[in-house]
């Protein structure tokens, strides 16, 4: 008895599996194994067999797939943008737009406050040469009259406008009426004298011109 479970060949299993389990690569046919399945090894089902055409096919299409593929379909989708791209596209142009609006508006205004407040000391300099003007002390080529003129100028040059003329109308917003007169040859509030000049610096205002206004009767 001994003798025979020595004797006795161990069976030979040929695992035919087309899906190397461990590589997961495709297996070459073995010119030597036999068509029929090995001696206890399981014969693929349909499920395994469908499973390992179809990981074939996979591995195939994927080798056919080169960067230019890859890159020709980002350049289609960059130069073919969706409607979704588009509105985004538009809805942040806007948005700088108005970034851009506000930043310069606020830069303006920002300049004229400075500018304002340095040309703001200045203005009873101005003041003083307007009444020296009154009084005839600008006339000709005096000195004085030079100094005054190059101050005037310089100040114009930074948007310095003065406004305030006899004869014009009556405005709240930009005059102060020191004193009403009634008169009957005016139909509106008119300014009959200037007593002190207004000022304006772009679009701030620095200083109401203070007025003597005529009412109508």
């Amino acid at each position: 008895m001994a003798d025979e479970n020595q004797n006795h060949e161990e069976p030979v299993i040929r695992d035919k599996r087309r899906i190397d389990p461990e590589t997961g690569e495709v297996r070459q046919p073995d010119p030597d194994a036999e068509g029929a399945p090995a001696q206890g090894a399981p014969e693929a089902t349909g499920d395994e067999a469908t499973d390992a055409a179809a990981s074939v096919a996979s591995e195939d299409d994927v080798d056919e797939l080169t960067v230019d593929d890859i890159l020709n379909a980002a350049n289609a989708e960059v130069q073919e943008p969706s409607d979704e791209h588009l509105a985004d596209l538009k809805r942040i142009t806007a948005e700088y737009a108005n970034y851009r609006k506000r930043t310069e508006a606020n830069r303006e205004v920002e300049r004229e406050r400075a500018v304002g407040a340095a040309v703001a000391v200045l203005l009873p300099v101005l003041d003083d040469l307007d009444r020296a003007e009154k009084h005839g002390d600008l006339e000709g080529d005096a000195p004085f009259a030079t100094i005054a003129a190059k101050l005037r100028g310089s100040v114009e040059k930074l948007g310095l406008t003065a406004f305030g003329e006899i004869g014009e109308a009556f405005d709240p917003q930009r005059h102060e009426a020191i004193f009403q007169q009634p008169a009957d040859d005016v139909e509106i509030d008119t300014v009959a004298d200037v007593v002190e000049t207004g000022y304006t610096l772009g679009g701030t205002l620095l200083r109401a011109a203070k007025v003597v206004v005529k009412t109508p009767l």
